[in-house]
């Protein structure tokens, strides 16, 4: 595929990988040869198996890229395709960056550095004046994604934001997109329901010092009613000693509120706070209260919530997908079915013959017709019951229940959505296990549905 000395669009030389690459996607050091400047090449293949979104999202990393003009934003220098040459069997597509010498947060964390208290403020307040750069450009520029592996600290000791992959740029930010970005643990609950604003970035950013802080990912570390508890993972004595006598820890937490009213409402604010150590009191008119998304028309999803309970029943992925388009095609489909396995069990006991000859055929239907119904017939049942201290999740073939769960709702940690493809899947991890909802699921019905559960959960 690409190799280090290969040279791209006969200007940038690559010379070795840098990070994790997922597949399609690849990230190299190389060298510019018009300036003989070392630059950062990210590459993504065109493949059939690509979602046109994640092409969507490259291009307007570029795009928003131009537009930036910080000097701890790496600079943006091309963009380019690479269409089948040099015997790719893909295209690819390849943005140029400025390359920016040092190591990220995240791989500083890997190595068991430890942050003081002075170098996570520092920190904190070189990733605020970025923000406050970004969210004041009209339109504003949400990141979305800022997490210690987004943030790399140079050679020159200045924090670098890096990655915008996940990036919003529009007029309105308030209004509904359900591209469904960010990482789990450092994105706010209201980025999954698609409507980030500039208050989310703040979360990923105090989710990021809660982690510099205790060494610990936020996912990893106890909640209590949706909010990241870190004062008990403080990791030595110098920073148990700061919970209790500086305000840098109240002001994390409300730099991760749950509720988005109860956030910071704009990186100068929260910047301003972080400077002279005021901590502002939540007020309901800081941010006006989003509202909630509604259920997407034609879901087959029932659900039924008061403060005790929540009941959701989730239909098999066949029927929703088939009375998506037609109820009567649904119920055909089925008809002809058992139709043909019983009007074929009659033929049988005419003749010998029949049976003999019409076995095969007999027995492939009712394959298909047992596939059918496991397709069309399944549901999946979930209750949330708070008296009970309960989740409990019930599988039912037709009339037959079968793959029961139960787990403790004060065990679970946080709810996120997973995508796979064009399908979602709710997911609830615990202590144990990770228990998995929907499977195939759309992206406005997985985000709709993951919100209720989240509501209830925390806002009850």
């Amino acid at each position: 595929m690409f190799n280090p000395d290969q040279c791209l669009k006969e200007r940038y030389q690559l010379q070795q990988k840098l990070g994790r690459t997922a597949a399609g996607r690849q990230t190299w050091l190389a060298k510019d040869l018009q300036s003989n400047e070392q630059v950062t090449v990210k590459l993504l293949a065109f493949s059939p198996e690509m979602q046109w979104e994640e092409l969507k999202l490259f291009e307007r990393e570029a795009q928003v890229l131009q537009a930036l003009n910080h000097p701890r934003i790496p600079r943006y220098r091309d963009y380019f395709s690479l269409d089948r040459e040099a015997g790719l069997q893909l295209p690819w597509f390849g943005l140029v960056q400025d390359y920016i010498p040092g190591a990220s947060l995240q791989e500083l964390l890997d190595k068991n550095k430890r942050f003081s208290k002075d170098q996570v403020r520092a920190i904190a307040s070189q990733v605020l004046d970025i923000l406050i750069y970004l969210h004041e450009l009209s339109p504003p520029v949400l990141h979305r994604d800022i997490k210690p592996s987004n943030l790399i600290l140079g050679e020159d000791k200045q924090v670098y934001l890096v990655d915008f992959g996940a990036v919003q740029a529009q007029a309105a930010v308030t209004g509904v997109t359900f591209t469904v970005v960010g990482t789990s643990g450092y994105a706010p609950l209201e980025q999954f329901w698609g409507r980030a604003v500039a208050a989310s970035d703040l979360y990923a950013l105090g989710a990021t010092l809660i982690h510099l802080l205790t060494g610990t990912a936020p996912a990893d570390l106890p909640q209590k009613e949706g909010r990241i508890y870190f004062r008990d993972s403080l990791r030595d004595s110098f920073a148990s000693r700061l919970s209790l006598k500086s305000n840098f820890i109240p002001w994390i937490e409300q730099m991760t509120e749950i509720l988005l009213e109860k956030r910071f409402s704009t990186a100068k604010q929260a910047m301003e706070s972080l400077r002279y150590g005021l901590i502002q009191q939540s007020s309901s008119t800081s941010l006006p209260v989003r509202g909630r998304l509604s259920k997407p028309s034609g879901s087959l999803i029932q659900l039924k919530a008061n403060k005790d309970k929540l009941g959701i029943t989730i239909p098999s992925p066949g029927l929703r997908k088939l009375t998506q388009y037609n109820w009567l095609l649904a119920l055909l489909v089925v008809c002809f079915n058992l139709g043909s396995v019983w009007t074929l069990i009659n033929l049988l006991f005419i003749s010998k013959e029949l049976l003999i000859n019409g076995l095969p055929i007999l027995l492939a239907l009712i394959g298909i017709t047992s596939l059918w119904i496991h397709h069309l017939g399944t549901k999946t049942h979930v209750f949330f019951d708070r008296n009970r201290n309960s989740l409990e999740i019930e599988r039912q073939l037709l009339f037959f229940k079968y793959g029961y769960q139960r787990l403790d709702i004060t065990d679970i940690g946080n709810a996120f959505l997973m995508g796979r493809g064009s399908t979602y899947e709710i997911r609830i991890p615990s202590a144990n296990y990770i228990y998995k909802l929907g499977g195939a699921l759309g992206e406005k019905e997985s985000t709709w549905l993951l919100q209720e559960i989240l509501t209830w959960l925390y806002f009850k």
